[in-house]
């Protein structure tokens, strides 16, 4: 039978966890370690401005254990989604950060980097051949899409990782990737079953998250086989149940039974889980079905201006008894102060959106109204501009104009808000939005996907 022993030693590079577990992991003997670097959930701005997910510190600090660890062992180790988004300046960013450390601890290694922005002539191609195709709720593209986002990506699958691997890297520095696709890699490539070491890996690519209780963000230890695999954490006092495995079925999935990749789906309609010990969780009967035509998921993240933001709570009872039609005055006479000093030019050059905390912020309802006891609530107003100064200038006229909006109850200058910094006013920078949710036919599992090898 044949076994492998992998480890993920924390669910986000740059997150951190426990250098002891992670020794103590390394000593309990693993076929390699892999790491996800990345994701969409902190928006648009990673990929299309070129911001790292984690700080420099809290990359560098998890990837110096890393590369000493696996260097130690001689096996492979597997960084995914690099710098957050994927990106190229991402990717280069980590790289370069590998490199430092390399020669701080006298490590000497091959380093694979897989680039994941593709040639917009080759996607243009394939959009015109009508070889990319929406998924559930995409927005509609046009060939500008193309040309004008700020950068582009496409997610690998496994096997830009086996190419990597079998030209002889040591550590392989990714792109943007399929979050499970960098542990599924090796296994897949072994001959273990794919159904299996998929499911491992949507599971393990969280680190230790799928566990009872996660006090402390740490690792997981796979075991697997032709048979089935098990899951440990690497935190001596957390501990896996069935029922703490098999609801990772239900975390960023719209299927918990069927989950797409790039090549495939898995089905998870016969998969049983076996407590085997108070920490440990054996997984069986998970199940892979190639897809007749592989695709890749598109990212792309385009510029839509520049931001200021103004944010403020508000107490007042006589505003909270009637708070929508305060808003809506305040909304009003936001627009005649900004007219007033930019001037008023249809179509107006800016956008206000006002987000009321304690009321539906963060899910928006239709006729929501405050609470009825509400004693207070939060007013955040973000304006979106064609340039920094537009954005500027209407926030200091919307932070002004609400501070002091009449109310009806009070005679005399109001303040009607709370700031919550000083200067009230602040900049954003530039805002980006994601122009994807499309995938795209590949004639080849790596042709979007170029391995760059190098003696570090």
């Amino acid at each position: 039978m044949t076994t492998m022993r992998y480890l993920a030693p924390t669910g986000m590079l740059g997150g951190g966890f426990n250098a002891e577990y992670f020794a103590e992991a390394l000593a309990s003997g693993l076929d390699f370690i892999a790491c996800d670097s990345g994701s969409i959930d902190g928006g648009p701005a990673n990929l299309g401005g070129n911001i790292p997910f984690f700080s420099r510190d809290g990359v560098k600090r998890d990837l110096r254990l890393l590369l000493i660890g696996a260097r130690s062992l001689d096996i492979p180790l597997l960084i995914g989604s690099c710098g957050g988004s994927g990106g190229r300046w991402n990717l280069n960013w980590v790289r370069e950060i590998v490199e430092e450390i390399a020669g701080e601890e006298g490590l000497h290694f091959t380093l694979a980097t897989i680039d994941a922005e593709p040639d917009r002539a080759v996607l243009l191609e394939r959009f015109g051949s009508g070889r990319v195709h929406p998924l559930t709720n995409a927005p509609a593209i046009d060939k500008s899409t193309f040309t004008d986002a700020a950068h582009i990506v496409a997610m690998m699958g496994t096997e830009p990782y086996v190419e990597a691997l079998a030209a002889g890297a040591d550590v392989v520095l990714a792109g943007r990737s399929s979050d499970a696709a960098l542990f599924a890699a090796i296994p897949v490539s072994r001959g273990l079953p794919p159904g299996l070491a998929w499911h491992a890996a949507k599971i393990m690519e969280c680190g230790g998250s799928a566990v009872v209780q996660m006090d402390n963000v740490d690792g997981m230890i796979c075991t697997i086989t032709d048979e089935y695999f098990d899951l440990e954490p690497t935190h001596p006092e957390h501990r896996c149940s069935e029922v703490s495995i098999a609801s990772h079925s239900l975390y960023e999935t719209s299927n918990p039974f069927e989950m797409y990749e790039p090549g495939g789906v898995m089905r998870l309609q016969n998969v049983e889980f076996e407590q085997l010990t108070d920490r440990v969780v054996r997984v069986r009967g998970s199940e892979y079905t190639p897809a007749e035509t592989y695709t890749v998921k598109l990212e792309g993240a385009t510029l839509i201006g520049y931001r200021a933001m103004v944010l403020g709570g508000i107490t007042d009872p006589a505003i909270l008894d009637r708070f929508d039609e305060w808003l809506e005055s305040g909304k009003r006479a936001v627009i005649e102060a900004a007219d007033r000093t930019i001037g008023h030019l249809d179509p107006a050059p800016y956008s206000i959106v006002y987000r009321v905390y304690g009321r539906d912020a963060v899910i928006p309802r239709a006729g929501s109204r405050l609470p009825s006891d509400a004693s207070e609530v939060g007013l955040l107003v973000t304006v979106t501009a064609d340039s920094q100064k537009i954005a500027s200038t209407v926030a200091s006229q919307a932070a002004f104009t609400l501070l002091h909006l009449r109310v009806p109850e009070w005679h005399g200058l109001v303040s009607n808000l709370a700031y919550a910094f000083a200067p009230h006013v602040t900049d954003l920078g530039p805002g980006y939005s994601f122009v994807f949710n499309h995938v795209v036919e590949l004639d080849s599992p790596t042709e979007l996907f170029p391995v760059t090898l190098r003696e570090v």
